[in-house]
């Protein structure tokens, strides 16, 4: 990443009085955290707004090992301090380095008082994908791997999260993806020496849409990723189980990576993706669910495939963790190809 493009990706969010922006424009911000181990509980939120719509959005989703539960809430953008919604607030104490997470008390019994600080580079880059029946695919995203200090509370219980893990992921634009991807994957592996990060699109027939990412190091250097193969294992449900990705990069390095996947949660329909983001509900919207992690609930039945799950992951002996975000469209024709052998 350039100097350049940092500087055009700033932190902080668009000001809603920004002109001629298309309709459905939005400017999102996630992180996820977890243990090293990739033991419960983790957490993923995400802080959005849209303003062509007047709207600001965000989600929590936890999964406690039983259990998925799912906190989405919105607002009226205009007339905000746009820094978070319900009762989720972020903020940036350094430019690409340092943000702020607070929770307050609310239906899912999830608190927390997050600082997370950056371990890695970011790798910024621009997505432009075609779709059949919607206006073309153009946001800008950058992901970056980072370390978290403070507290999370569940229940009542706290626990210090220091040391955890955390991948965030800005992007801004138009998402409008519909029609003709097969498989959509947001891989984030975090080694103690570095992260392995990319997204894949493939078409139904297995074509390569879009691939782009890195190896980004603690060491502060970003090896681009060039090409990706995978051979996964999915249910009927289309829930991913585990499987091997290999990542080859500019640099001549390859990586074969082994992703153990069983750990469940992570459905990304509890965090209103599938259609509900920016949709305008008025001043101080709050509303939740759970989902049982016992097999009733799988990526086939919500309004939504895609899943960030949690997994351990393991390079030539050396354990991993990190979330592996997958979708397989549901058109009854796809079969999923494995293109690793």
């Amino acid at each position: 990443m350039t100097s350049t493009q940092q500087a055009d990706f700033h932190d902080p969010l668009v000001e809603p009085g920004v002109p001629d922006l298309p309709d459905g424009f939005f400017d999102r911000l996630m992180f996820n955290l977890h243990p090293a181990d990739a033991t419960s509980p983790s957490v993923i939120v995400g802080y959005g707004i849209y303003p062509t719509r007047d709207t600001a959005d965000g989600f929590v989703v936890l999964t406690t090992g039983a259990e998925q539960r799912n906190l989405r809430f919105s607002t009226v953008l205009g007339g905000t301090e746009r820094d978070g919604a319900g009762p989720l607030r972020v903020r940036v104490v350094e430019p690409n380095a340092q943000w702020r997470l607070t929770l307050a008390p609310n239906e899912i019994g999830a608190e927390f008082d997050l600082t997370w600080r950056a371990r890695t580079p970011a790798w910024w880059g621009t997505i432009e994908v075609g779709n059949s029946s919607a206006a073309r695919t153009s946001f800008d995203h950058l992901f970056q791997s980072g370390r978290y200090a403070g507290t999370l509370t569940v229940d009542g219980e706290t626990v210090p999260v220091d040391g955890w893990y955390g991948q965030r992921d800005r992007s801004r634009g138009l998402r409008t993806m519909s029609g003709g991807q097969g498989l959509h994957i947001w891989y984030q592996a975090q080694f103690p020496e570095f992260a392995i990060g990319f997204l894949l699109v493939e078409t139904r027939t297995g074509g390569r849409l879009l691939l782009e990412g890195a190896v980004m190091g603690a060491d502060g250097t970003l090896d681009p990723i060039t090409d990706v193969r995978h051979a996964l294992d999915f249910t009927d449900g289309l829930d991913l189980v585990g499987g091997v990705v290999r990542v080859g990069t500019a640099s001549g390095r390859g990586y074969r990576v082994h992703a153990d996947a069983r750990a469940g949660g992570g459905f990304m329909a509890g965090a209103g993706y599938g259609g509900h983001h920016g949709v305008a509900h008025g001043p101080d919207h709050v509303e939740s669910d759970r989902y049982p992690l016992d097999g009733s609930v799988s990526p086939r039945t919500l309004d939504s495939a895609l899943t960030d799950r949690l997994c351990r992951f393991d390079l030539d002996g050396v354990a991993g963790s990190g979330i592996f975000e997958f979708a397989l469209t549901r058109s009854s024709s796809y079969r999923y190809r494995p293109t690793l052998d």
